[in-house]
């Protein structure tokens, strides 16, 4: 397919037939790669990062061995004493 580089704006774009979109299940507003490979531009898809809750982060860090384990453990940790205040904070 052919296709002209047109003014937009300060910049220039091109026009992507819908149905090539719709191929590559990419909808309008969403965010690409655009990559400069050679003399080609391809544009990709980027898949959408799944929401994790912070117990499934923690998990992901420490493993998943004891996962009860990681957070009493980590939870009753000792209060750490950064000295004597050296300035106006408050404690």
């Amino acid at each position: 397919m052919q296709t002209a580089i047109v003014k937009w704006g300060n910049s220039q774009g091109i026009r992507l037939p819908k149905s090539f979109l719709q191929n590559i299940n990419i909808s309008e507003n969403e965010t690409v790669d655009v990559i400069l490979e050679e003399e080609m531009i391809i544009i990709k898809k980027i898949n959408k990062k799944i929401h994790r809750t912070t117990k499934e982060r923690l998990l992901e860090y420490f493993g998943k061995k004891n996962d009860q384990n990681i957070f009493d453990q980590h939870s009753q940790q000792n209060e750490i004493d950064w000295g004597t205040p050296v300035g106006k904070e408050i404690w």
